[in-house]
């Protein structure tokens, strides 16, 4: 049986679990990462020396980055759920993947900590707008995408950059704070909270 290694309050962690969901893979979840188990333990960085969840152990094989355990995932399934086939549709749901890693989650850290989490140390209003400036930035591209009627960020198919994307707009919609109308991204995520794995990962209070 697989098993995941990560606290669910980790979108990184909800992201593994909502794919092995959606895949309908057996697995177990353990909790590791602060504030519930240290991750920079010698047990845990044999695993991940980054010291990081999550981690996902499959038969004595151990994997680490959220994003290319959501591709091992779909390539364990075998049947192009959640990772297409096809060499352009795979292309597009591998591009809006890193995208939402390497353009769309740089942008929201500080109004996350500031605005959801309370986090001490994060009260510059000013540090706080131009989080939330960049951010909404970044979501004005997901809304541009989304305008031309798509269900999906690669088009027709449900892809694991969706998974992605998703828990990062639930975050966007949540986070208290005067943001710009985006009624295709609005949409996205009532679609993506339509889904049963969806639902789970994304219900309140997991931002």
């Amino acid at each position: 049986m697989l098993k995941v290694l990560g606290r669910v309050t980790s979108i990184n962690v909800r992201k593994v679990l909502w794919a092995a969901d959606e895949l309908g893979l057996a697995y177990e979840q353990e909790d590791w990462g602060l504030p519930l188990r240290d991750p920079k333990v010698p047990q845990f960085l044999a695993l991940n020396p980054n010291g990081q969840v999550p981690v996902l152990l499959d038969d004595g094989f151990a994997l680490w980055e959220s994003n290319a355990i959501l591709i091992y995932l779909a390539e364990k399934a075998g049947d192009g759920r959640l990772l297409p086939q096809n060499a352009q549709k795979r292309g597009l749901a591998l591009q809006w993947l890193g995208w939402q890693a390497s353009e769309l989650n740089p942008t929201w850290g500080y109004a996350v900590q500031a605005l959801l989490r309370h986090t001490p140390g994060f009260e510059d209003s000013s540090r706080i707008a131009e989080s939330l400036r960049r951010w909404g930035e970044a979501m004005a591209i997901l809304e541009g995408a989304l305008a031309d009627g798509r269900p999906f960020a690669a088009g027709q198919l449900f892809t694991v950059a969706d998974i992605a994307l998703a828990l990062s707009v639930h975050r966007w919609v949540k986070t208290p704070a005067e943001k710009p109308g985006l009624p295709g991204v609005e949409a996205y995520h009532q679609r993506m909270m339509a889904r049963p794995a969806g639902a789970k990962w994304m219900a309140d209070p997991l931002f």
